[in-house]
């Protein structure tokens, strides 16, 4: 009885082992299929990026991302997203990723999208904190430095732009946000110096000699503001408004009258509202006056308009 018993427990046990061995078997090869399937999905993404072809890839990696949410994947997706400039999605995946598993380049995505929205306080948040990270990342410090300074907070991107420099001081985009930042503080002798070590590093930018000329003419240099206004000028082809006013200034200030008033002739002129534009305008107020009943207005925008009458609008006579 006893050794009936013993074989009939040893035979269960024996079934039950076998079955747990299939089973768990099964659970293996499911496990097995889904990394198998997350693999094909990210590797098909991946092939499609290496084409360019971001409208193909973004649907592999969004299948990816269903079946699986991990930071590898959410920094795929996320590079395809901002590749296609949606940099809301792009700051949504990464924001929520630990900053250990950011890599450098999924750490600037995530900052920069938001500076490519305009929101320049969450760009300040994420830049500062990538910089902790790659503090020599000079397209991020001239970023921030130029984000402090648009936020009205010039002097905080003045210390830590000045902090880069004494480790790198030829890197042209931090110079640039260095520069305008003195500027804005009204540090105008450091803000010039920096504008001519540009001018010396070859970067005879419109911006760069304009915004000298106007640093100089602030230190009453008139001279050299004279210099470097006109060479911008004649660099803006004469189209620059701003640029013809105050070289037209200075000029007067120098005792050239003649050259300064016809800078200052040029100015008004490029001032001049676009004739074609705003006879536009002016018409599509007449509409508007009619369509409201504002009769009166709407004779007075076409008068405006110098007569000029498309058929459409011929009922507003």
């Amino acid at each position: 009885m006893h050794k009936a018993l013993a074989i009939l427990l040893l035979a269960l046990l024996t079934v039950s082992a076998a079955q747990g061995e299939v089973a768990s078997k099964k659970k293996t090869k499911v496990v097995e299929t889904e990394v198998d399937s997350l693999q094909l999905l990210v590797q098909a993404g991946d092939s499609c990026m290496e084409r360019y072809n971001t409208f193909e890839a973004l649907k592999y990696y969004q299948q990816a991302f269903a079946m699986k949410d991990t930071s590898d994947v959410r920094m795929k997706l996320a590079d395809c997203y901002y590749k296609r400039a949606n940099y809301g999605q792009t700051a949504d995946l990464l924001k929520n990723v630990p900053a250990k598993d950011l890599s450098h380049e999924a750490f600037r995505q995530l900052a920069f999208s938001y500076q490519k929205q305009g929101d320049l306080n969450s760009y300040i948040f994420w830049g500062e904190q990538l910089l902790t990270l790659y503090p020599m990342d000079g397209e991020a410090m001239a970023t921030l430095i130029m984000a402090f300074t648009r936020t009205d907070q010039a002097w905080k991107g003045i210390g830590d732009g000045e902090k880069y420099f004494e480790k790198d001081s030829t890197n042209i985009f931090v110079n640039r946000a260095l520069a305008d930042a003195y500027f804005m503080d009204r540090q105008f002798d450091k803000s010039v110096a920096m504008y001519e070590r540009l001018l010396q590093q070859g970067d005879s930018t419109f911006n760069t000699l304009y915004s000298a000329g106007m640093c100089y003419s602030r230190l009453d240099s008139l001279e050299l503001a004279y210099q470097h206004l006109k060479s911008a000028l004649f660099l803006s082809q004469m189209q620059n408004a701003n640029c013809a006013y105050r070289l037209g200034v200075v000029s007067v200030d120098l005792g050239s009258y003649t050259e300064g008033l016809g800078y200052l002739d040029l100015a008004t002129q490029l001032m001049l509202p676009d004739t074609i534009i705003m006879k536009a305008i002016t018409l599509s107020q007449g509409e508007g006056y009619y369509m409201t009943k504002q009769y009166q207005k709407s004779r007075g925008g076409l008068e405006k308009a110098s007569g000029v009458q498309p058929h459409i609008h011929r009922h507003l006579l």
